[in-house]
Protein backbone atom coordinates (compact mmCIF):
# COMPACT_ATOMS: atom_id res chain seq x y z
CA UNK A 1 0.00 0.00 0.00
CA UNK A 2 1.08 3.37 -0.97
CA UNK A 3 2.26 5.28 2.35
CA UNK A 4 0.61 8.69 2.88
CA UNK A 5 3.15 10.70 3.83
CA UNK A 6 1.97 11.87 6.90
CA UNK A 7 3.68 11.27 10.56
CA UNK A 8 -0.08 11.03 11.97
CA UNK A 9 -0.81 8.08 13.72
CA UNK A 10 -3.91 7.49 12.25
CA UNK A 11 -2.29 7.04 8.79
CA UNK A 12 0.37 4.87 9.96
CA UNK A 13 -2.20 2.84 11.14
CA UNK A 14 -4.30 2.94 8.07
CA UNK A 15 -0.86 2.20 6.06
CA UNK A 16 -0.42 -1.48 8.02
CA UNK A 17 -4.02 -1.97 8.60
CA UNK A 18 -5.99 -0.86 5.39
CA UNK A 19 -4.20 -3.34 3.12
CA UNK A 20 -7.47 -5.30 1.39
CA UNK A 21 -7.70 -8.51 3.45
CA UNK A 22 -5.76 -7.35 6.69
CA UNK A 23 -8.52 -6.54 8.76
CA UNK A 24 -9.88 -10.09 7.80
CA UNK A 25 -6.72 -11.97 8.91
CA UNK A 26 -6.43 -9.77 12.05
CA UNK A 27 -10.20 -11.07 12.50
CA UNK A 28 -9.60 -14.65 12.44
CA UNK A 29 -6.56 -14.66 14.58
CA UNK A 30 -8.97 -13.07 17.22
CA UNK A 31 -10.66 -16.24 17.37
CA UNK A 32 -7.45 -18.14 18.48
CA UNK A 33 -4.20 -19.67 16.97
CA UNK A 34 -4.47 -20.44 13.22
CA UNK A 35 -2.45 -22.88 11.16
CA UNK A 36 -2.28 -21.26 7.62
CA UNK A 37 -4.76 -23.65 6.06
CA UNK A 38 -7.51 -22.92 9.05
CA UNK A 39 -6.66 -18.82 7.96
CA UNK A 40 -7.38 -19.69 3.88
CA UNK A 41 -11.00 -21.60 5.34
CA UNK A 42 -11.79 -17.98 6.64
CA UNK A 43 -10.93 -15.87 3.80
CA UNK A 44 -11.61 -18.36 1.48
CA UNK A 45 -11.42 -15.68 -1.88
CA UNK A 46 -7.72 -14.69 -0.79
CA UNK A 47 -4.89 -15.99 -2.76
CA UNK A 48 -2.31 -18.19 -0.66
CA UNK A 49 0.42 -16.30 -1.66
CA UNK A 50 -1.43 -13.05 -0.80
CA UNK A 51 -2.22 -14.44 2.59
CA UNK A 52 1.26 -15.47 3.00
CA UNK A 53 2.75 -12.00 1.75
CA UNK A 54 -0.03 -10.27 4.63
CA UNK A 55 1.04 -12.12 7.46
CA UNK A 56 4.80 -11.83 6.98
CA UNK A 57 3.67 -7.94 6.87
CA UNK A 58 2.38 -7.91 10.19
CA UNK A 59 4.53 -10.65 11.44
CA UNK A 60 7.33 -7.98 10.60
CA UNK A 61 5.15 -4.93 12.19
CA UNK A 62 4.82 -7.02 15.42
CA UNK A 63 1.31 -7.95 14.82
CA UNK A 64 1.39 -11.75 14.40
CA UNK A 65 3.29 -14.31 15.77
CA UNK A 66 4.78 -17.16 14.04
CA UNK A 67 5.38 -19.95 16.02
CA UNK A 68 6.45 -23.58 15.50
CA UNK A 69 4.27 -26.08 17.87
CA UNK A 70 3.46 -29.49 17.99
CA UNK A 71 0.38 -29.07 15.82
CA UNK A 72 3.39 -27.24 12.92
CA UNK A 73 3.68 -23.61 12.15
CA UNK A 74 0.63 -21.33 13.91
CA UNK A 75 -0.17 -17.90 13.88
CA UNK A 76 -1.71 -15.71 16.85
CA UNK A 77 -1.54 -12.34 17.62
CA UNK A 78 0.80 -10.67 19.47
CA UNK A 79 0.25 -8.26 22.44
CA UNK A 80 -0.32 -5.78 20.22
CA UNK A 81 -2.69 -7.71 17.51
CA UNK A 82 -4.18 -8.42 20.64
CA UNK A 83 -4.99 -4.46 21.35
CA UNK A 84 -6.84 -4.51 18.37
CA UNK A 85 -9.80 -6.00 19.27
CA UNK A 86 -12.05 -3.79 20.55
CA UNK A 87 -11.17 -2.00 17.34
CA UNK A 88 -12.08 -4.80 14.79
CA UNK A 89 -15.34 -5.74 17.40
CA UNK A 90 -16.36 -1.71 16.95
CA UNK A 91 -15.79 -2.07 13.59
CA UNK A 92 -17.89 -5.48 13.00
CA UNK A 93 -20.97 -3.80 15.28
CA UNK A 94 -20.80 -0.48 13.01
CA UNK A 95 -20.58 -2.60 9.79
CA UNK A 96 -23.75 -4.79 10.92
CA UNK A 97 -25.48 -1.26 12.18
CA UNK A 98 -24.72 0.91 8.98
CA UNK A 99 -23.33 -1.32 6.57
CA UNK A 100 -25.01 -4.32 5.61
CA UNK A 101 -24.31 -6.76 2.68
CA UNK A 102 -27.72 -6.76 0.56
CA UNK A 103 -26.76 -10.45 0.68
CA UNK A 104 -26.75 -10.70 -3.59
CA UNK A 105 -25.02 -13.52 -4.99
CA UNK A 106 -21.46 -11.49 -4.87
CA UNK A 107 -21.60 -11.17 -0.95
CA UNK A 108 -22.99 -15.31 -0.63
CA UNK A 109 -20.24 -17.87 0.07
CA UNK A 110 -21.11 -21.33 1.62
CA UNK A 111 -16.95 -22.11 2.81
CA UNK A 112 -17.17 -18.79 4.71
CA UNK A 113 -20.37 -19.55 6.42
CA UNK A 114 -20.27 -22.76 6.76
CA UNK A 115 -16.65 -21.93 8.74
CA UNK A 116 -18.37 -19.61 10.75
CA UNK A 117 -21.19 -21.53 11.54
CA UNK A 118 -18.89 -24.93 12.99
CA UNK A 119 -17.06 -22.79 15.24
CA UNK A 120 -20.60 -21.14 17.17
CA UNK A 121 -23.07 -24.36 17.28
CA UNK A 122 -23.78 -25.12 21.03
CA UNK A 123 -22.60 -28.84 21.24
CA UNK A 124 -23.68 -29.43 24.04
CA UNK A 125 -26.84 -30.21 22.13
CA UNK A 126 -25.39 -33.42 20.87
CA UNK A 127 -24.30 -35.44 24.28
CA UNK A 128 -21.15 -37.92 23.46
CA UNK A 129 -21.88 -39.71 20.56
CA UNK A 130 -21.11 -38.60 16.97
CA UNK A 131 -23.97 -36.63 15.46
CA UNK A 132 -23.44 -35.89 11.66
CA UNK A 133 -25.65 -32.86 10.11
CA UNK A 134 -25.83 -32.84 6.44
CA UNK A 135 -27.30 -28.81 4.94
CA UNK A 136 -28.10 -28.39 1.59
CA UNK A 137 -28.11 -24.96 -0.35
CA UNK A 138 -30.61 -25.86 -2.66
CA UNK A 139 -29.86 -22.73 -5.28
CA UNK A 140 -26.21 -23.79 -5.35
CA UNK A 141 -23.91 -25.48 -7.82
CA UNK A 142 -23.60 -29.28 -7.37
CA UNK A 143 -19.83 -28.81 -6.67
CA UNK A 144 -20.83 -26.46 -3.58
CA UNK A 145 -24.25 -27.68 -2.90
CA UNK A 146 -23.71 -30.31 -0.12
CA UNK A 147 -22.16 -29.79 3.75
CA UNK A 148 -21.31 -31.90 6.40
CA UNK A 149 -20.88 -31.22 10.11
CA UNK A 150 -19.75 -34.07 11.66
CA UNK A 151 -20.15 -33.22 15.84
CA UNK A 152 -18.16 -35.92 18.37
CA UNK A 153 -18.45 -34.39 21.15
CA UNK A 154 -16.75 -30.30 21.63
CA UNK A 155 -15.58 -31.05 17.56
CA UNK A 156 -17.07 -29.95 14.50
CA UNK A 157 -15.25 -31.37 11.69
CA UNK A 158 -16.91 -29.56 8.04
CA UNK A 159 -17.02 -31.85 5.22
CA UNK A 160 -17.21 -30.95 1.69
CA UNK A 161 -17.79 -34.88 0.61
CA UNK A 162 -19.55 -37.30 2.50
CA UNK A 163 -17.80 -38.31 5.37
CA UNK A 164 -19.41 -41.50 5.35
CA UNK A 165 -21.41 -41.43 8.76
CA UNK A 166 -25.46 -42.02 8.84
CA UNK A 167 -26.80 -38.68 8.59
CA UNK A 168 -28.84 -37.54 12.15
CA UNK A 169 -30.44 -34.33 10.76
CA UNK A 170 -30.68 -33.47 7.15
CA UNK A 171 -31.28 -29.40 6.48
CA UNK A 172 -32.47 -27.98 2.85
CA UNK A 173 -32.63 -24.51 2.51
CA UNK A 174 -30.97 -21.54 0.24
CA UNK A 175 -27.47 -20.06 0.86
CA UNK A 176 -29.13 -16.52 0.87
CA UNK A 177 -31.93 -17.56 4.00
CA UNK A 178 -29.36 -19.55 5.99
CA UNK A 179 -26.93 -16.41 5.95
CA UNK A 180 -30.14 -14.69 6.99
CA UNK A 181 -30.39 -16.86 9.83
CA UNK A 182 -26.61 -16.63 11.09
CA UNK A 183 -26.59 -12.47 10.57
CA UNK A 184 -29.73 -12.73 13.14
CA UNK A 185 -32.57 -11.62 9.91
CA UNK A 186 -34.15 -14.44 10.05
CA UNK A 187 -35.32 -16.97 12.90
CA UNK A 188 -35.14 -21.08 12.17
CA UNK A 189 -38.76 -21.00 13.36
CA UNK A 190 -40.26 -18.16 10.61
CA UNK A 191 -37.84 -20.06 7.77
CA UNK A 192 -39.58 -23.37 8.88
CA UNK A 193 -43.19 -21.55 8.78
CA UNK A 194 -42.52 -20.30 5.10
CA UNK A 195 -41.40 -23.10 3.92
CA UNK A 196 -37.36 -21.54 3.01
CA UNK A 197 -35.89 -24.20 5.52
CA UNK A 198 -36.98 -27.79 5.51
CA UNK A 199 -34.91 -30.16 8.36
CA UNK A 200 -35.79 -33.92 8.76
CA UNK A 201 -34.50 -36.87 10.76
CA UNK A 202 -33.57 -36.58 14.50
CA UNK A 203 -37.04 -35.06 15.82
CA UNK A 204 -35.09 -33.58 19.15
CA UNK A 205 -32.44 -31.82 17.02
CA UNK A 206 -35.11 -30.90 14.62
CA UNK A 207 -37.26 -29.30 17.31
CA UNK A 208 -34.53 -27.57 19.26
CA UNK A 209 -32.32 -26.12 16.28
CA UNK A 210 -32.77 -22.70 17.12
CA UNK A 211 -31.11 -23.14 20.14
CA UNK A 212 -28.01 -25.59 19.05
CA UNK A 213 -27.06 -23.75 15.58
CA UNK A 214 -25.90 -20.85 16.60
CA UNK A 215 -25.93 -17.09 15.12
CA UNK A 216 -23.33 -14.47 14.14
CA UNK A 217 -22.35 -12.51 17.55
CA UNK A 218 -23.02 -9.80 15.59
CA UNK A 219 -26.58 -10.63 15.06
CA UNK A 220 -28.32 -9.04 17.84
CA UNK A 221 -27.10 -5.31 16.51
CA UNK A 222 -30.23 -3.73 14.87
CA UNK A 223 -29.66 -2.18 11.20
CA UNK A 224 -29.84 1.82 11.57
CA UNK A 225 -32.40 1.84 8.79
Amino acid sequence: MQGYGQFCPVAKATELLGERWTALIVRELLCDEQSFNSLRKGVPLMSPSLLSSRLKTLEVAGVVSRDKTDKGVMYSLTDAGEELRPIIETLGVWGQRWARSDLSKKDLDPSLLMWDMHRNIDTSYFGDERKVLRFEFIDYPAKMRLWWLVITGDNVDICLKDPGHEVDLMVEVSLKTMTQIWLGDQTVSKAKREKLLRASGDSVLNKNMSSWIGCSPLAAIKPAR
